[in-house]
């Protein structure tokens, strides 16, 4: 006899936080995802689920190794249970009014957070004091997911269903390398890059191929050297001499204005993906939204290229 077949049916409804828990579970397929959303811990949301499931006597996920999938009871359930939560939401609102000082949630890939979004942020914040923003990085180019964030900050063509884009960002890519590399290593033509370590950045699609094919670069292999997961640490290990980095313009520009990175090859090669800022068309928006929407299309247009 299993734990479940030893749990007496239940005559009442499931506890509310086993409800929330198991909405968030199920819709982000990550209970780590799911514990940042309601600001709970991984271990506490995962506790949530299964007592929910003990308490239902039916299981509502397969758990893999690196995934997160829902049972055929689950995908039953699932609608179930929003369709209450959404009720229950709504009639909250309609009594009691929607509170401005819920906070604006963003989401944001970490590389573009750290050398872009970060050090024009006292900008937004000196404009509108008082403001609540809250902000959740992300390493991988994870699917918009509705109602999980306010606003999202994405690096792709532009092409989101049911997503209005705004283009941040008109990216240029060329190796860069620490200062002293080209004095221990030759990098006087882009074929010299057969002899150094390439690093990789997972999930971008224009990538070292792109480059070497424009540079005439036919010897070196576009394939060889690091993968990595984050432009952050590529940049880390190309500073310390451990391989040469392709840098995008928005990512690269902090580290070649102080002299920490160069480029050794003056072609700057422009590309067709960018980061772009993501808001859903339907559902209802923050109050903020707006004001943060229009505060970052002023900043991009301080440094957008003539004629984009």
């Amino acid at each position: 006899m299993t734990l479940l077949e030893r749990v007496p049916m239940f005559t009442d409804l499931p506890p509310l936080t086993w409800l929330r828990a198991f909405e968030a579970a199920a819709r982000l397929r990550s209970f780590t995802h799911a514990a940042t959303e309601l600001h709970l811990t991984q271990a506490a949301v995962s506790k949530h689920v299964r007592s929910l499931e003990l308490h239902l006597r039916q299981q509502l996920f397969l758990r893999g190794p690196r995934s997160l999938d829902l049972t055929k009871t689950g995908e039953a359930y699932l609608p179930k249970v929003q369709d209450a939560l959404d009720r229950l939401a709504t009639g909250t609102r309609e009594v009691f009014g929607h509170r401005r000082t819920e906070v604006l949630t963003l989401r944001c890939a970490v590389s573009f957070a750290v050398n872009w979004l970060t050090p024009r942020l006292p900008g937004f914040l000196a404009l509108h004091p008082g403001r609540t923003l809250r902000i959740i990085s992300t390493v991988w180019n994870d699917d918009p997911v509705k109602g999980a964030f306010d606003l999202d900050i994405q690096y792709g063509t532009g092409d989101w269903p049911g997503i209005t884009s705004h283009r941040l960002t008109w990216e240029r890519i060329t190796p860069l390398c620490a200062p002293d590399l080209p004095k221990r290593l030759p990098l006087d033509r882009p074929d010299d890059l057969q002899a150094h370590q390439l690093l990789h950045v997972m999930g971008y699609q224009e990538g070292w191929g792109r480059w070497l094919t424009a540079a005439g670069a036919g010897r070196v292999d576009p394939g060889q050297g690091l993968q990595l997961d984050t432009s952050l640490m590529a940049f880390e290990l190309a500073a310390a001499g451990a391989g040469i980095a392709l840098g995008r313009s928005s990512l690269a520009a902090k580290d070649r204005a102080s002299g920490r990175l160069i480029a050794p090859f003056a072609l700057d090669l422009p590309i067709e993906e960018a980061f772009y800022l993501l808001q859903p068309d339907q559902g209802k928006a923050h109050p903020d939204a707006g004001q943060f929407v229009d505060w970052i299309k002023a900043e991009v247009a301080k440094g957008q290229p003539t004629g984009t």
